[in-house]
């Protein structure tokens, strides 16, 4: 019985990059045998244990072979007699393919350590095919890993539209493809994970409401780069440098959308793309089962965004409307998030990417202004008994939203 370091953590430490999270391979036991020592078995599937101390996971060294459609169907071999280099066939990429021992030394069968220096995102195999999920992962870590010069390999790239061509991403399980989406969206250039699967024709299948925007006009007067699917791409570049928050990026991916679907009478127009936007967003959550935090905030950027982009402009009675849409005084938290992914809409453009964005400034002024107002001492007021409780505390939130506006107009 042998155990090897393999995976994520040995590339890591070939890159000085942080190792988070540690995975062994046992080459030569048995299920009976690991149990035994103390090990625990999870899940129901693969023969995978957590350590009874360090509780990181153990797996016993396994073959595999295709099934039926989709990333779970497969058959697989665990016995004693899989040897290591069986086991890391198998894997995805080169780079994740090698092992260490417990010396130090590394074993790499497959060129992992030759790929790190190309700074090369290559399959390990043929076998590769077999796992559709394996499109989405070899996108993110694209997009990992593209600040530090990593490209999919032409081979791997072609290999990856032979998949997405094949129908094969339809049996992907909608949690896991979601899963995949947001890890990509916490990685440092989510951008390139896009932009990788419309490279490879995955993303029609994976985000068509995404996809749809390429090719797509708009005003270049507003924006010089024309395509909103381009616009897009660069607003996720934005957004990078705005926020990890894998919520604010959701929402700037999405807050689009509606612009695939208006009249093509009016383009580069797109009037009313914000509400025509959100039954694709509903479209988009029922589909891949988006979390409500994330949908909430995309649904409130779709909406409102253009409205904010315009705040200078709208009377105070609008301002306080957009705040009580966002739910600002209940949920502050969100007015942050909605406001950042406006600003990576703005620097989103052509020529705007280091521009200024006064409006997020005067709605946080005009929030806090209208978020200091003490309803329990207003409602306390001899003139509060004739008014509705919440028409008299409105009143008094409007009146301090039109002080911060008429200021900021003074100043301006």
């Amino acid at each position: 019985m042998k155990y090897y370091l393999v995976g994520g953590a040995v590339r890591d430490k070939l890159l000085n990059w942080p190792v988070v999270d540690k995975d062994w391979v046992v080459v030569g036991a048995s299920l009976p045998e690991m149990k035994t020592l103390g090990f625990t078995q999870v899940g129901k599937g693969f023969p995978v244990f957590l350590h009874p101390e360090t509780k990181d996971e153990y797996a016993l060294a396994r073959t595999e072979v295709k099934t039926k459609p989709g990333y779970t169907g497969f058959d697989f071999d665990a016995s004693s007699s899989v040897t290591l280099e069986e086991d890391l066939l198998r894997r995805d990429l080169t780079i994740n393919a090698m092992a260490q021992t417990d010396e130090g030394g590394i074993i790499d069968p497959y060129d992992g350590q030759g790929d790190i220096d190309k700074r090369l995102l290559r399959h390990v195999s043929p076998a590769f095919s077999e796992d559709p999920l394996r499109v989405l992962r070899v996108a993110r870590f694209a997009a990992r890993f593209a600040h530090l010069g990593f490209a999919v390999a032409d081979e791997t790239m072609e290999l990856m539209a032979k998949i997405a061509d094949s129908g094969e991403l339809d049996y992907l399980v909608k949690e896991r493809v979601w899963q995949e989406i947001e890890r990509a969206l916490e990685e440092k250039d989510p951008s390139v994970f896009i932009a990788t699967l419309r490279d490879c024709n995955a993303l029609k299948f994976i985000l068509p409401e995404v996809d749809n925007l390429f090719g797509v006009p708009q005003p270049e007067k507003y924006h010089p780069e024309i395509d909103t699917g381009v616009h897009i791409l660069m607003c996720m570049e934005a957004v990078a440098k705005l926020s990890n928050d894998p919520v604010v990026r959701y929402a700037t991916l999405v807050h689009d959308v509606g612009k695939a679907v208006t009249p093509r009478s009016n383009w580069p127009h797109h009037y009313d793309h914000e509400k025509l936007g959100l039954s694709l967003q509903a479209g988009i959550t029922k589909r891949l089962r988006v979390p409500n935090e994330f949908s909430d905030i995309a649904r409130l950027v779709c909406e409102h965004h253009t409205k904010l982009h315009r705040l200078k402009g709208l009377r105070a009675k609008t301002v306080l409307s957009l705040l009580e849409a966002l739910d600002a005084f209940r949920r502050p938290g969100r007015v942050g998030k909605f406001l950042l992914a406006c600003e990576a809409d703005v620097k989103g453009r052509t020529g705007f990417e280091e521009g200024d964005y006064p409006q997020k400034a005067l709605l946080n002024a005009a929030c806090a202004a209208a978020s200091s107002i003490d309803a329990g001492a207003l409602l306390k007021q001899e003139e509060a008994k004739n008014i509705k409780p919440a028409e008299f505390i409105r009143q008094h939130r409007l009146a301090a939203v039109e002080k911060v506006l008429v200021e900021f107009a003074a100043n301006d």
